[in-house]
């Protein structure tokens, strides 16, 4: 069935590509990059280069995040950590016709990179896709790049509010993938709005190539914009730095479905000892108006077999899959001055199936923030607790006290 739906999305992704070649008007020869597969802030354009012919375009950008943390954990060390959370490159642009780009987004972190693995890839590849856009509604990209899923996942990490994601969004997100993908585009700022988005991918993450691979992973995607688009695409950074003068409003709805996944969260997560077939709901709101902004969302993951697999050479080693789910609160208020004050809260539920191996989660963030050039260049300051509820009754804390540079 996942193969049929392969070949089905395939002949629909070729038919529809050929249509848009014949009835497309002629675009703006000006690339805007804004990419609906590849949403980012960015206050600029980056260093940029084109051709004297105008058939080619070359955007270069950096973004980096020094961080420094005091962390505490009862019944556990206690210590600061320092360190380079984010060191990216970023290239993108045109060849040919600004119709059809790409983009490449490579990562040198050793978070990112993450631990090197004799006999694995070395992962600096976060980007890597080619996309044709024969007009301002329609996507058609092949290649490596984000799914279209939750919003603060689909959002870059150097355009959130606080130095880091949620622990939901940490657990049940759908990720980076290889495969084809759909967006079809209709925003506008004076009325209501909607965009629908969609893609076939192999479901493994980022950069599988050691792994022979029978699933595949189906996306899809519907964004809601009842009181019109967001200024300057302002559903990709948290908070409202431009200061929305109408509230707008801003409401999606994602559905994943992952056949036969070999890694614990999908496309993240540690591989288990036997596949494991995953469905995954992603659910956001945001609100912004004169400064404000409200932001809500809810995830989940389930599996219609049991959660937990087993080593066959020795049953007392499992892995399982991390079914569950969770709700996120975040509110916000830029003043004039470009300061921000923004708190968040989580809670996340584990599946029955896994409640005896890991602990729910609440968590209360509260943070500061300086924007000197909106989210390009600013400094973060944050103060987290988490609290841990076990199986047994028992609880723990757990919080740290960080300070960020974003540029």
């Amino acid at each position: 069935m996942p193969l049929k739906s392969f070949f089905s999305f395939f002949i629909l992704f070729v038919s529809v590509f050929v249509y848009s070649q014949e009835s497309s008007k002629k675009i703006k020869g000006d690339n805007d990059l804004k990419l609906s597969a590849l949403p980012y802030y960015s206050f600029g354009k980056g260093i940029g280069i084109t051709s004297p012919d105008s058939l080619y375009q070359l955007n270069i950008r950096f973004r980096m995040q020094n961080r420094l943390s005091f962390l505490n954990n009862e019944d556990g060390d206690s210590g600061y950590d320092a360190q380079i959370k984010r060191l990216r490159l970023r290239f993108d642009g045109y060849v040919g016709s600004p119709k059809i780009l790409y983009a490449i987004q490579l990562s040198f972190a050793p978070g990112d990179v993450g631990e090197i693995v004799e006999g694995e890839n070395l992962n600096i590849i976060r980007d890597a896709v080619v996309i044709y856009r024969p007009n301002k509604h329609w996507n058609f990209s092949f290649g490596h790049t984000k799914l279209p899923g939750n919003r603060q996942r689909v959002n870059s990490s150097g355009a959130l509010q606080l130095t880091d994601r949620t622990i939901n969004n940490a657990k049940f997100t759908v990720d980076r993938d290889f495969g084809m993908q759909i967006h079809n585009i209709n925003e506008d700022e004076n009325r209501f709005s909607y965009n629908f988005k969609g893609a076939v991918s192999t479901g493994e993450g980022r950069n599988v190539t050691n792994k022979v691979d029978k699933g595949v992973a189906l996306t899809g995607k519907v964004e809601l914009f009842p009181l019109g688009a967001f200024l300057r695409d302002g559903t990709s950074f948290e908070g409202d730095i431009v200061r929305e003068k109408k509230p707008k409003l801003f409401l999606s709805g994602a559905f994943q479905h992952n056949n036969n996944a070999q890694r614990t969260q999908g496309q993240l997560g540690k591989y288990l000892y036997e596949k494991r077939t995953m469905n995954s709901v992603l659910l956001d709101l945001m609100l912004k108006y004169n400064g404000w902004a409200i932001m809500s969302s809810y995830m989940s993951r389930t599996t219609p077999k049991n959660a937990i697999t087993f080593n066959p050479d020795d049953v007392t080693q499992i892995q399982y899959v991390y079914v569950g789910h969770g709700m996120d609160y975040q509110l916000s208020y830029c003043f004039p001055s470009n300061y921000e004050i923004i708190g968040r809260y989580s809670t996340q539920k584990v599946g029955e199936d896994i409640e005896k191996l890991t602990p729910n989660t609440n968590e209360i963030s509260l943070g500061v923030t300086k924007y000197f050039w909106q989210h390009t260049f600013k400094l973060q300051s944050e103060v987290n607790l988490d609290r841990l509820y076990f199986y047994n009754g028992t609880s723990k804390n757990k919080w740290y006290v960080r300070f960020q540079v974003e540029i």
